[in-house]
């Protein structure tokens, strides 16, 4: 009662529910067991009090299924007949005996008699088979009758299996009660008003009448099967006599099978036993009907497919219908009709015979796409093998009948079409049919219209095959704007070409037409578009630096995140310690339908032990990682996914080798995130390679992410675009660039009474500043230090790269710059190793140098430089330039006055300025902490959402646009402070 409306009287003044189980349910002994415990349950039988709405059930059940099925066994004996192979229907037959032998065996082991009377009748079916076959021997012919007559004996025999299980239960609860079975004994001894429910097993050939003569698959004489069955009904109630009242019927009823209006046996053709069902319920008039399968309920998408589909709790008739004619293999159209047409109308359940607490799905007038402005689409479907047929022709333009010729013509050749497009041009016409009629459409096409052809008024007449149609579903669609655009968007931000598009008036169905190849990944994108599933981003990572394991942890306490708040579920799938052509780190089950992600602990554990797979838990799915040779060149191949909508891999190296693989990866459609420079700063050659690439395949190539190339964490990219976008002028960019000469200088030559500015902070920021600017435990701000000590506390705090000479010598600026003067339109004339040898240096650096112990002479270098600057009243500092009109790319060490931007920017913190047309007179001034390992994780992760942003769903897009700072902090997950820190 729980999952159903009020019951209401139907047939004969009764409560009635119709529950129809299928192949799957009744597949072996133990499912039949479930299925009398779902009845059971049903009627509530452990409190069997007669109430006033005491419910009939007629159980509609199909044939055993299972491996093989039964009907499948009998229709291939069928065929074996027709070629005279008697060894093997023999062969089909004695599976079919086995099977049901089998099954009786355990269900009635301890009613041997009634286990002999079920296995005699099967014996004597199987025997009844073989007599019609006899005549498919001789004649050698499959006829479609004798087809039908013998695939319906399945049906016959699961349903006397059902019936007398559920009869054996029955009367077992009554002996258990009352010491007898003897329902007249019951009758004169019983005072109270206890229910016996009886089961009386029905071959719906005596009920269901079909007329084969209205329509093809023929139509039900509704008068007439009612009257059979009232006539039916009234007999078995004659026969229970005085104890009618509190004793139940049920009826237990072949699906599949039905008789025709001359008495022959025929059946009900695909989907039989649910259209069986649904005829049952209009004739009682039910309050329900319950098709229970192997699945919680309709779903969103094909499992298959697109793993993350979820079960719909509504849906209704017109969506169901639309759904399931686009390949939901739940429901079929025609199960409907009489639940549709049925006044009031029926409501259908689609229920789990094996999770039957799971409410499954409510298919019924309305649904919650028409209540809910952010489920507009219910799901999506998909029809796979079709083709399209496009005829063209500048003849075509403005002549009435063409459409009738064409349309004519295919339907004269029984060639179904699925989707018709065409233009207001009329200059085309196209229309999707099953791929194996599509030559027989063309050459017919061709046949009719020779002389358009010959004349050249048509021009071609093309097939392309294979296609699949991508339906979006919903009836919350109609007058809602934006939904066609969200859909094709999804599509072109998946990088998927439509080749035709449909959509009805009625604005319950959209559909595009999509190369075969590219069905599932479309699938993917529109499901995660409307909020059905998460869009799933398969990531790699390129070098376990710092910085590549801070981002690999980030991501792993992050995912949750990631999924609540911006429906993207970003996985792991590949890390590469190292560039070059080393060992790789993968996930060692890696499947189309996975959800599996690499994590800190699976990778630290692998690096530990290469001879050991490394298993580690998170999300409560155990995960697995194993290490393969291949290095880069595997890299691709390990994480790409056809059936994905996006792909990136992060580069955390500071390695040539990595860089030289940018320009591949975005030929391939994957984004490249990159914290290294080298990519850009590197040969000329490499460098316009990565441009051609970024523009290989149009908006099919991947897209190139540089943010964290310049000054790590802080937007310069982004501002230097935007200010270009939006109309402004670059004149000049200048500043500090590097957080270890930033550190370095500011250590060696302090601006006088900095430390104010650390006690204004503490009093005026309610304790958030943390107390003081020093970075190291042995740094007093304020005070300085010889050059050597500024070096070794810089590489103690990590802030060095593995060679501290490529900082101190400018390689490392000079690469940054080069970044720039890309973006401006500069790098052509430019190379990194002329900006780095024609800028300032401190002091002679040599490679060879022990930079933890520095030669003394280096200090009293440096020193020299510092006192001459003090004497000023200037600090030293290392200024990394760009002027446009001049052309020039520099990096100095300048004196710079003692209060100036430069001078007061705290140590390991980047200083840039921007001298635009709109900012000449006072510079946009970008500051803060440009290195560490998180902050630079923290950016590359912010590259990802800011890409992901295009092709991601309406509900990320609004907590960007809207306030995704608030979400974060008030629709926190789990793995999240309140303060947005993780824990």
């Amino acid at each position: 009662m729980s999952f159903y409306d009020e019951l209401l009287p139907g047939f004969a003044s009764k409560c009635w529910q119709v529950h129809k189980f299928g192949g799957t349910s009744v597949a072996d002994a133990n499912c039949f067991l479930q299925v009398a415990h779902i009845i059971e349950d049903q009627l509530d039988i452990n409190n069997d009090v007669l109430g006033p709405n005491a419910k009939h059930l007629a159980v509609v059940v199909s044939a055993m299924g299972g491996k093989p099925k039964v009907t499948d066994l009998l229709l291939g004996a069928v065929r074996h007949a027709s070629m005279r192979e008697h060894d093997k229907v023999d062969e089909q037959l004695d599976i079919v005996l086995e099977k049901h032998s089998e099954c009786l065996k355990i269900l009635f082991h301890q009613e041997h008699d009634e286990q002999e009377r079920l296995l005699e009748i099967i014996k004597g079916g199987l025997n009844d088979i073989r007599d019609i076959l006899k005549t498919v021997y001789l004649m050698k012919w499959q006829a479609e009758r004798i087809s039908e007559v013998v695939s319906g004996f399945g049906e016959l025999w699961s349903t006397q299996i059902l019936s007398a299980l559920l009869s054996i239960r029955s009367n077992q609860r009554l002996i258990e009660k009352f010491g007898t079975d003897s329902i007249s004994k019951i009758a004169k001894a019983s005072t109270t008003s206890h229910i016996h429910h009886n089961f009386v097993y029905l071959d719906a050939r005596r009920v269901i009448t079909i007329d084969e003569d209205v329509i093809r698959d023929g139509a039900v004489v509704w008068n007439t099967s009612e009257e059979k069955l009232m006539e039916i009904f009234e007999e078995e109630e004659a026969k229970l006599g005085d104890a009618h009242d509190y004793i139940l019927n049920h009826f237990i009823i072949t699906g599949y099978v039905a008789i025709n209006t001359e008495g022959v046996a025929v059946t009900l053709k695909r989907d039989g036993s649910d259209y069986s069902a649904a005829i049952m319920g209009k004739i009682l008039r039910a309050n329900s009907i319950s098709i229970w399968t192997d699945v919680d309920g309709v779903l969103s998408a094909d499992p298959r497919r697109v793993p993350l589909a979820n079960v719909l709790p509504e849906l209704s008739y017109d969506e169901a219908m639309e759904l399931a004619y686009f390949g939901a293999k739940v429901i079929h159209p025609k199960t409907m009709q009489p639940a549709l047409s049925c006044d009031p109308q029926i409501p259908i359940y689609i229920r789990n015979t094996f999770n039957m607490r799971s409410p499954g799905t409510r298919i019924f007038t309305t649904a919650t796409t028409t209540k809910q402005n952010d489920k507009v689409v219910c799901g999506f479907s998909s029809v796979e093998g079709m083709a399209l047929v496009n005829v063209e022709g500048t003849g075509m333009v403005g002549i009435r009948g063409v459409d009738k010729r064409i349309f004519g013509l295919l339907e004269y050749h029984d060639i179904n079409v699925a989707l018709i497009s065409q233009a207001i041009s009329e200059h085309s016409c196209t229309f999707a049919t099953s791929e194996d009629q599509a030559e027989l459409a063309k050459s017919v096409i061709e046949e009719e219209f020779r002389r358009e052809l010959k004349l050249g008024h048509i021009s071609s007449v093309d097939i392309r095959a294979p296609v699949s149609i991508i339906a979006a579903v919903g009836d919350g669609m109609v007058d809602t704007t934006g939904v066609a655009g969200r859909f094709f968007s999804s599509l072109g931000g998946a990088k998927i070409n439509v080749l035709a598009i449909a959509q009805g008036s009625s604005e319950r169905n959209i559909s595009a037409v999509v190369w075969g190849s590219d069905s599932t990944r479309a699938l993917r994108a529109v499901h995660a578009a409307f909020n059905l599933s998460n869009m799933t981003a398969r990531v790699g990572i390129i070098g376990m630096s710092e910085v590549g394991i801070s981002l690999l942890r980030l991501l792993e306490s992050e995912r949750d995140a990631l999924k609540s708040n911006f429906d993207l579920d970003v996985q792991v799938c590949v890390v590469c310690p190292k560039s070059g052509n080393g060992e790789i780190l993968s996930l060692n089950n890696d499947t189309e339908s996975g959800t599996q992600s690499l994590t800190i602990g699976a990778v630290t554990r692998v690096a530990e032990d290469r001879d050991k797979l490394a298993k580690t838990t998170f999300a409560d799915e155990e995960q697995v990682a194993v290490a393969s040779n291949g290095g880069l060149g595997l890299c691709f191949d390990t994480l790409f996914r056809k059936e994905c909508t996006f792909h990136a891999i992060f580069d955390c190296t500071n390695d040539e080798e990595s860089g030289r693989y940018h320009a591949g990866w975005l030929r391939a459609g994957i984004d490249v995130i990159t914290a290294n420079n080298r990519g850009l700063s590197g040969p000329k050659e490499q460098r316009e390679d990565i441009k051609e690439a970024e523009k290989f395949n149009g908006k099919e190539s991947g897209v190139y992410s540089i943010e964290t190339v310049v000054a790590g964490g802080l937007p310069i990219i982004s501002t230097l675009r935007s200010l270009l976008h939006s109309g402004d002028k670059i004149r000049r960019i200048d500043g500090i660039f590097t957080v270890v000469e930033s550190y370095v200088m500011f250590r060696i030559s302090p601006p006088p009474n900095v430390a104010n500015c650390s006690k204004f902070d503490v009093d005026v920021s309610n304790g958030v500043f943390e107390g003081h600017m020093n970075s190291s435990s042995s740094a007093c701000i304020g005070e300085a230090c010889s050059f050597s000590q500024a070096v070794r506390e810089a590489i103690q705090l990590g802030l060095t790269e593995d060679d501290p000479s490529l900082d101190l010598k400018h390689e490392y600026t000079a690469r940054v710059l080069m970044a720039l003067a890309r973006e401006l339109g500069m790098d052509k004339e430019n190379e990194t190793e002329q900006i780095q040898k024609n800028s300032d240096v401190l002091a002679d650096i040599d490679d060879s140098l022990d930079f933890l112990n520095l030669p003394p002479h280096i200090d009293e270098q440096v020193q020299k430089r510092v006192d001459a600057a003090k004497d000023k009243g200037c600090v030293l500092r290392s200024i990394a330039s760009i002027d446009i009109k001049s052309k020039s790319i520099q990096i100095r060490i300048l004196e710079v006055p003692n209060h100036h931007t430069f001078a007061v920017s705290p140590p390991g913190c980047s200083c840039v300025r921007f001298f635009t047309r709109r900012h000449e007179r006072y510079p946009l001034i970008i500051q803060g902490p440009s290195a560490g390992a998180d902050s630079t994780a923290s950016a590359l992760l912010a590259e990802l959402l800011q890409r992901t942003r295009g092709i991601s769903t309406p509900r990320s897009l609004a907590l960007i646009r809207r306030c995704s700072s608030g979400a974060f902090l008030h629709n926190k997950p789990a793995s999240m402070n309140g303060n947005g820190s993780v824990k």
